[in-house]
């Protein structure tokens, strides 16, 4: 059963109205308007998917023959791009890798045109970034996207102008799809009602990833965001990168996320101003963390010496966090001291990202003790740092006493440092 409602008592009445809505669409070709949630009945489903199997025993061929019968009814000219794909695709029982229809700038005709398409074709990947999709357009295309079941990875990032009813659109697609597991969301200003709406979805949604980078999410939204994720039990990757996300009241929300939600995995926060403030905030809410939250990336977010002290609190307690990707802050020589001995004492981190750190050899001596008492690091990346001779000996001494290193991440020195070229490459065979 695909279309469930909340409600447990359905009249004769809501039961026929989806056979009704079916009738009139194929009369008048009409896009998929769906009743509200409290209408949906499984009966609407059931029939969905007896029109799927009727139509999945088509060729690439006749859905492309199909598809241009279908762009002549709606007076429009067939894109290129779209039959190209077509004929070049590879189905296997009704599946196909990808529909790329990103930029193709399509308009309310060109959308209806498609549903021959999304109808008789499953897809793992539908690609509508930049497609400039207008109001109209957009609530039709996803509308049908929801109705056929057509993907489980969904991009309209860099549409703008999808208006009240697209986003509408969207956000029952995401409430009610039992096939979507990932939406791309980027690029696109999330405020008032579009993320009002998003959050509403993501009370109930099925979706495993969510990427909302350069969303405009800092202050209410983010806030708005955060209200519906912390009861969510569904999302377990969610991308925040380039929001403007500050240390003070974001990082406060991003904090709470962590207390209350113990189901996300991966939380991507790179390119941020959260600063050693946030990650005050971020360390205290994955202390609490028992299960949930495996892979922090905070690349890029203003962090010092001084938030490595909060840091140094947390570690030994962390019982789940296994990724940390720190690079791209000023941490310098003084942050790997303060962090020596926490890490020593950590059982759960198995990478940890120190690319362009500030680092010289003094850090990588205090790295290289850490590598001497570890059991559990496995991966460490310190490219774009000032490690030269010195910290490399300490680094490769380390690696002759650990046993759970598998990856060391170094940079290629230019010719002028010939012994520092040579000391990697022994480090690299000692791997």
């Amino acid at each position: 059963m695909t279309h469930c409602s909340d409600s447990e008592e359905r009249s004769d009445d809501d039961a026929e109205q989806p056979n009704k809505r079916q009738k009139k669409r194929s009369k008048e070709r009409k896009h998929v308007s769906f009743p509200p949630d409290e209408q949906i009945v499984s009966g609407f489903a059931e029939h969905r998917d007896t029109d799927r199997k009727a139509d999945s025993c088509l060729t690439l061929t006749e859905v492309t023959v199909a598809y241009q019968q279908s762009c002549s009814t709606h007076q429009v000219q067939p894109r290129a791009h779209i039959l190209q794909q077509l004929q070049q695709g590879v189905c296997v029982g009704g599946n196909v890798e990808s529909l790329d229809l990103k930029g193709e700038r399509l308009d309310h005709r060109s959308c209806e045109a498609l549903e021959v398409v999304l109808k008789s074709l499953h897809f793992d990947f539908i690609n509508l970034q930049a497609a400039q999709l207008e109001e109209n357009g957009a609530s039709s295309l996803l509308d049908m996207i929801l109705y056929y079941e057509s993907t489980t990875h969904l991009d309209v990032s860099d549409n703008s102008s999808m208006g009240t009813s697209g986003w509408r659109a969207l956000a029952h697609l995401i409430k009610q799809s039992v096939r979507l597991s990932r939406l791309d969301l980027c690029n696109v200003p999330l405020v008032d009602y579009p993320v009002q709406a998003l959050a509403k979805a993501l009370l109930t949604s099925r979706l495993a990833v969510l990427h909302l980078d350069n969303a405009q999410l800092s202050g209410v939204p983010l806030y708005t965001l955060v209200g519906a994720l912390k009861t969510n039990r569904a999302l377990r990757e969610l991308h925040l990168t380039s929001n403007v996300l500050n240390s003070y009241q974001d990082a406060l929300q991003l904090g709470e996320l962590l207390r209350y939600n113990t189901t996300l995995q991966t939380l991507e926060l790179s390119s941020n101003t959260l600063a050693d403030a946030g990650f005050e905030e971020l360390c205290d809410g994955l202390r609490r963390q028992t299960s949930g939250l495996r892979v922090l990336s905070l690349r890029n977010n203003s962090i010092t010496v001084k938030g490595m002290g909060h840091l140094a609190k947390a570690l030994p307690a962390l019982k789940v966090l296994q990724v940390l990707d720190l690079s791209e802050n000023l941490l310098g020589d003084d942050g790997m001291q303060v962090i020596r001995e926490p890490l020593m004492l950590n059982c759960t981190v198995l990478q940890l990202g120190l690319s362009q750190t500030s680092i010289t050899c003094e850090g990588a001596v205090a790295l290289a003790e850490v590598l001497a008492e570890s059991r559990h690091i496995q991966r460490l990346d310190l490219r774009r740092n000032e490690v030269k001779v010195g910290g490399l000996m300490a680094l490769s001494l380390a690696m002759r006493i650990n046993q759970s290193l598998v990856c060391l991440d170094l940079d290629h020195k230019p010719p002028q440092e010939q012994s520092s070229s040579k000391m990697c490459q022994i480090l690299k065979k000692q791997l």
